[in-house]
């Protein structure tokens, strides 16, 4: 199956075993650091490939170290990154993680992701593709308005597609979902992005205020599993129990990535 992914690029520093987290004007400890491929559609992108789907990526870094670094470990999965572009004028983003158990606090630098946008989609594109994904809405300004008409063509176009919204950091929750979700076949938010964006105090709440707009609707709930809620039904699997668990980082997208490749074979939501 063939899956063009649209969506941010940036290297995560990962900061990791330290006893409480810094305040203002303070300074803590880390025991383990580490430098990684970062963003929620390149960890997808990459654990899709690895499941032997073809996979192209679209999307904007910096023509510098961590851009190129980037590009080299799309590759290394196998991801086809020649509509990659390296811009001159933007840095590569970055996120610095301080990673505690199975949550984190982040601080993001756009960089050239912030100014990626619709005028440097080739939509001829996608008459080559199966599948369209695009991950975090908020992260991409320039291109945050455009999503859910790029979303209609690819439909139009008898591509299936998905959407991961990720956190907003501004916390205002302003995206378009009764326009946007009419378009995704699969909706991948955690639990509280859901309950934030359909500002619910729950699940069944957030579910009856998207039930006339949404198609289906995955709901990662980290070590309780996951929801799938689809034509009025829910269906609650339990998560799967990992004892080698090095961190959580990037979990999400790698349930989306494993929801994809059975989604686009037609295999049952459950």
């Amino acid at each position: 199956m063939k899956v063009l992914v649209i969506g941010e690029l940036n290297i995560d520093l990962i900061l990791d075993d330290f006893t409480t987290f810094p305040a203002i004007g303070k300074e803590v400890l880390a025991q383990r650091m580490n430098i990684t491929l970062g963003s929620s559609s390149a960890i997808f992108a990459s654990n899709l490939s690895n499941l032997d789907n073809q996979v192209s990526f679209l999307g904007m870094t910096g023509k510098d170290y961590f851009g190129t670094s980037i590009i080299n470990i799309l590759q290394s999965h196998k991801v086809d990154t020649s509509a990659i572009l390296q811009s001159e004028r933007y840095s590569t983003g970055l996120t610095v993680i301080l990673n505690a158990n199975e949550d984190r606090s982040n601080v993001t630098y756009p960089g050239a992701m912030a100014h990626f946008s619709e005028s440097m989609i080739d939509f001829d594109l996608f008459k080559n593709f199966d599948h369209l994904h695009i991950s975090s809405y908020f992260f991409q300004p320039s291109l945050a308005p455009s999503i859910p008409r790029i979303f209609q063509m690819a439909t139009n176009q008898g591509l299936s597609t998905s959407f991961d919204m990720q956190w907003d950091p501004l916390e205002s929750w302003k995206l378009p979902l009764p326009d946007l979700l009419p378009h995704v076949n699969v909706f991948f938010p955690n639990e509280a992005e859901l309950l934030a964006a359909t500002q619910s105090r729950s699940l069944k709440e957030s579910f009856e205020k998207l039930e006339s707009c949404a198609n289906v609707i995955a709901v990662k709930q980290g070590s309780r599993g996951s929801l799938v809620f689809s034509d009025g039904q829910q269906n609650h699997l339990k998560s799967f129990l990992n004892t080698q668990v090095v961190d959580a980082i990037g979990a999400g997208d790698s349930f989306n990535a494993g929801f994809i490749h059975q989604y686009i074979r037609q295999k049952s939501l459950r």
